[in-house]
C-alpha cells in the first residue's frame, strides 16, 4: 500500500512537470540563439549564413517582404519559416506542423520562436526551430516508465515482500503451531527457538518462559489440591471412625471423649478450611477492607488471649506501631507465627513489637529445635512440614507458615526466618503508616 502511494505521487509529479522542464530546456536555447541574430540584425551585421549553436539547426532572417536576408546552412535553398507568422516579441510557438526535415527523409516536430526586430534597413522576422525528436523519445520513455514500469515494479515490490515476509513469519507460524499443540495436560513441551537472534528469538525465548511458569504453576496446583484433600481427609477419617465406633457400641462409649476429640478435630478441620479460604482469595488478588492498625496493640491482645498456654509467651514493652493493612489478615499472621512457636517452644516465646525507621518489625522467637538452614525457605511452602515436626506429632497442617508469608507480601513486607540459636526466630516487616503527609 505505502509503495503503491508513494509510486503514484512519484509518477504524477513527473507527468506534471518533466514536459514542461523538457519544452523549456528547447525554448531557452532556440530563444538564446533567435536574440543573438536579433542584436546581429540591429546592429547591421547581419551575416548571410547564420551560424547555429548545438540542437538549434534552423535560424532564418525573413524581410517584411518575404525576402530571406539570412540563413542557417541547414536552410539554405530550402523553405522559408514564414508560415508561423511572428507573434509579440519573445513570443514561443509550439507548433505540430511538420517541418521537411533537411538533408533527411520523413518528417519531424519542431519547436519555433519568431521575433520581429527593427533594423538600419527595416524591419526583418528572426525565426528559429529546433526539432522535438529528443523530447518525444524521452516523454515515450517516460510513459513506458509510467504506465508500464510503475506496475511491474510495484508487482516485483508486492511479491519481493510478500516472499520476505513470509520468510520473516516462517518461525512465527512454526511457534504458533507448536503452541496450538500443547494441552494442560502435557505443560512441559517447548517451541523451537531460532538461532537469528532477532525479535523472533527473543518471542520464542519468552514464550518458553511462560510455559515454564504455567507448568510449575500447574503444577502447585496440582500438589496443593492433592495435599488439600490429604489434609481434609485425615480430621474427616478420624472423626467418622470415632463415630462408627460410638454408633456400633454405644454402651461401652465415652461419649464426653468421643464428642471431645469429634470436636477437635472439627476444629482443625475449620482451621484448615479457613486458611485455605484465605490463601484462594490472597491468590486471586480480592480486595479487603484495609485501615490502620496498631500491630502493638494487636500483640498484646494475642498474649492476652494466650493467657495460661503450654508455653508462656514474653512479650517485649512497645511503642504504637501503625500499619496500613486487614485487622484480619494481620491478626492471622500474628496467630499463625504464634501457634506455630508454640508447637516447637520448649520453655518459652520471645515476643516484640518495634518501630525502625519507617518499618515496623515484629519477631517471634521460640526456644526450641530450630529448622536447619537448607529448610527455612521450605517451611514457607504449601503443606511443607519437616520431618521432626511430624515425627513429634505436633500437628499444624502445613498452611500456617505459606499463609503467613502471603498475608505479609500483600501488605507490602517481608516474613523470614533469621540466624537464631537455640530454637527459631520469625520476622516479619511491614511498612509503617505515617498518615496522609
Amino acid at each position: 500500500m505505502i509503495a503503491t502511494m508513494v509510486f503514484t505521487v512519484t509518477s504524477t509529479i513527473a507527468l506534471a512537470t518533466v514536459p514542461d522542464n523538457l519544452h523549456g530546456l528547447v525554448q531557452t536555447r532556440v530563444e538564446l540563439a533567435v536574440r543573438r541574430v536579433a542584436s546581429q540584425a540591429r546592429a547591421g551585421q547581419l551575416p548571410a549564413d547564420l551560424e547555429t549553436p548545438s540542437h538549434v539547426h534552423l535560424l532564418q532572417v525573413v524581410s517584411e517582404t518575404g525576402e530571406v536576408l539570412a540563413t542557417s546552412p541547414d536552410l539554405r535553398g530550402g523553405p522559408r519559416l514564414t508560415p508561423f507568422q511572428p507573434g509579440k516579441p519573445g513570443t514561443m510557438r509550439v507548433t505540430e506542423r511538420s517541418l521537411p526535415r533537411i538533408r533527411y527523409e520523413g518528417e519531424e516536430q519542431y519547436l519555433v520562436i519568431t521575433m520581429p526586430v527593427q533594423t538600419p534597413d527595416g524591419p526583418v522576422t528572426v525565426f528559429g526551430a529546433a526539432p522535438l525528436t529528443e523530447v518525444n523519445q524521452a516523454l515515450t520513455w517516460l510513459y513506458i516508465l509510467v504506465f508500464l514500469g510503475t506496475p511491474l515494479v510495484l508487482v516485483i515490490v508486492a511479491a519481493t515482500t510478500w516472499a520476505v515476509v513470509g520468510f520473516a513469519l516462517r518461525p512465527v507460524e512454526r511457534i504458533r503451531t507448536e503452541m496450538a499443540e500443547i494441552t494442560g495436560q502435557d505443560l512441559s513441551r517447548r517451541v523451537s527457538v531460532p538461532d537469528t537472534g532477532d525479535e523472533i528469538t527473543q518471542l520464542a525465548v519468552t514464550t518458553n518462559r511462560t510455559l515454564d511458569r504455567l507448568e510449575r504453576s500447574a503444577e502447585t496446583q496440582r500438589r496443593f489440591v492433592a495435599d488439600a484433600s490429604h489434609e481434609l481427609r485425615s480430621p474427616i477419617s478420624a472423626m467418622r471412625t470415632q463415630l462408627e465406633f460410638a454408633n456400633a457400641y454405644p454402651d461401652e462409649t465415652d461419649w464426653p471423649a468421643t464428642g471431645a476429640r469429634a470436636l477437635a478435630a472439627a476444629e482443625r478441620l475449620s482451621g484448615i478450611i479457613d486458611e485455605l479460604l484465605m490463601l484462594a482469595r490472597l491468590d486471586a488478588g480480592a480486595v479487603v477492607h484495609r485501615r490502620v492498625v496498631d500491630m502493638c496493640r494487636m500483640a498484646e491482645e494475642q498474649v492476652r488471649r494466650r493467657e495460661g498456654s503450654r508455653v508462656p509467651i514474653i512479650l517485649d514493652p512497645c511503642e504504637p506501631a501503625p500499619v496500613n493493612g486487614s485487622p484480619m489478615q494481620l491478626d492471622r499472621l500474628l496467630t499463625n507465627l504464634l501457634d506455630n512457636a508454640t508447637r516447637h517452644a520448649s520453655s518459652r516465646i520471645d515476643f516484640s513489637v518495634t518501630v525502625e525507621g519507617d518499618e515496623v518489625v515484629v519477631t517471634v522467637t521460640d526456644d526450641g529445635e530450630g529448622i536447619p538452614p537448607q529448610d527455612r525457605e521450605r517451611v514457607f511452602e504449601r503443606f511443607t512440614r519437616l520431618e521432626s515436626a511430624r515425627a513429634k506429632e505436633k500437628g499444624g497442617s502445613g498452611l500456617g507458615l505459606p499463609l503467613s508469608r502471603e498475608i505479609a507480601t500483600a501488605h507490602h513486607g517481608t516474613l523470614t526466618i533469621a540466624d537464631y540459636s537455640p530454637g527459631a526466630r520469625f520476622v516479619v516487616v511491614l511498612p509503617l503508616y505515617e498518615g496522609d503527609s
